[in-house]
C-alpha cells in the first residue's frame, strides 16, 4: 500500500498517481514468481520505444487481452487471435510486438522445461541475488549493463525477441534483480532489506 506522507522522498522518475503507486508497491521488489516475470517480460517489450506510463496505464488490458500473462494460453494464439488483439484499442496495437509475445510465449515455457522455472534461470544472470547499486538523486543510471548484455544475448540465442540489452535492463530493474531506487528514495532500503 502506498504511504500517504507527503514528506517522503521518492526516485525522480514517478510523476502521476498510477506511477506513484507502481513505484512504492512493485519497482524493484524481488519477482520470484514465474508469471510475473513472463508479465514483466512481455511488458517491457511492449514498452520499446515509448513510455512507461504508456504501459502502465493500459496494464489491465493487457492482463484480459492476453488471458492473465498465462504463458501455455499465449503460446497457442492464433492468426486469429492475433487478428482480434490487434483491433484492441486497449492494448498497444503493434502486429510485431504482438506476435513476438506469442513468440516469446513459446520460448519461456522451453526455458521453463530446461530450468525448472523461468525464476531459475533468469535469476542466474545476476548470481541469484539482486545486485543493490547505490546511485543519488540526479545521477545517470546506466540503460544497459554486462548482465543485461549476456541476458539479451541467450534470450535471443533461445528464441525470444524484443529482448535488447536496454529492455532486459529495465526488466531486470522492475523484477528486483537490481535495486536502483535512488539511495534518498525511500523505497531503497526498504527493499535492499528485503535483498537479504
Amino acid at each position: 500500500m502506498t504511504p500517504k506522507s507527503p514528506n517522503l522522498i521518492r526516485c525522480a522518475w514517478p510523476g502521476n498517481p498510477l506511477s506513484i503507486r507502481y513505484h512504492d508497491e512493485e519497482w524493484g521488489l524481488p519477482q520470484h514468481d514465474d508469471r510475473i516475470l513472463f508479465e514483466f517480460l512481455i511488458l517491457e517489450g511492449a514498452q520499446a520505444g515509448l513510455s512507461w506510463d504508456t504501459v502502465l496505464q493500459k496494464r489491465e488490458n493487457y492482463r484480459a487481452a492476453f488471458d492473465g500473462f498465462n504463458p501455455q494460453r499465449l503460446a497457442r494464439y492464433d492468426r486469429r487471435k492475433l487478428d482480434s488483439l490487434l483491433r484492441n484499442p486497449g492494448i498497444i496495437r503493434n502486429r510485431l510486438k504482438i506476435a513476438s509475445a506469442v513468440r516469446n510465449a513459446k520460448a519461456f515455457l522451453d526455458i521453463q522445461k530446461e530450468f525448472g522455472s523461468f525464476d531459475a534461470y533468469i535469476w542466474q544472470f545476476t548470481g541469484g541475488k539482486p545486485k543493490v547499486n547505490a546511485w543519488r538523486s540526479g545521477q545517470r543510471i546506466p540503460a544497459s549493463t554486462a548482465e543485461s548484455d549476456a541476458m539479451s544475448k541467450d534470450l535471443k540465442k533461445r528464441g525470444f525477441n524484443f529482448v535488447g540489452s536496454t529492455i532486459c535492463y529495465a526488466f531486470m530493474q522492475a523484477v528486483g534483480m537490481v535495486n536502483d531506487h535512488s539511495v534518498e528514495c525511500f523505497r531503497y532500503a526498504q527493499v535492499s532489506r528485503v535483498h537479504r
